[in-house]
């Protein structure tokens, strides 16, 4: 069984969600940057080769949503692979468009 583990990390103005997978941390992440008390910037996501095709980069994608939702932000999809995903999950306009939610 496999056991898929989300990370967050996170810095003044940067952060990370990175997938730590059977207890181990792989280097599949998704990166973003503070603009703003209420808005970050989704810039890239890397799931490397090895990863691919088991739904790492839209479980990083989901995790975003979620505590964007949870923390009452805003997101700016600037990575082509979040602004991908967004595009064909129309429920997640709370998080990717309109103004902030106050917390």
């Amino acid at each position: 069984m496999t056991s898929v583990e989300i990370l967050r990390e996170q810095s003044a103005t940067r952060g990370r969600y990175l997938i730590r997978l059977n207890g181990e941390l792989t280097e599949a992440e998704l990166t973003w940057a503070q603009l703003g008390d209420h808005i970050v910037a989704a810039d890239h996501t890397d799931v490397p080769d090895i990863f691919r095709g088991r739904g790492f980069g839209m479980l990083l994608v989901e995790h975003l949503v979620i505590d964007a939702r949870d923390r009452g932000l805003r997101v700016v999809p600037l990575c082509p692979f979040v602004r991908a995903q967004y595009q064909r999950h129309p429920e997640w306009s709370d998080v990717f468009g309109g103004p902030a939610a106050t917390p």
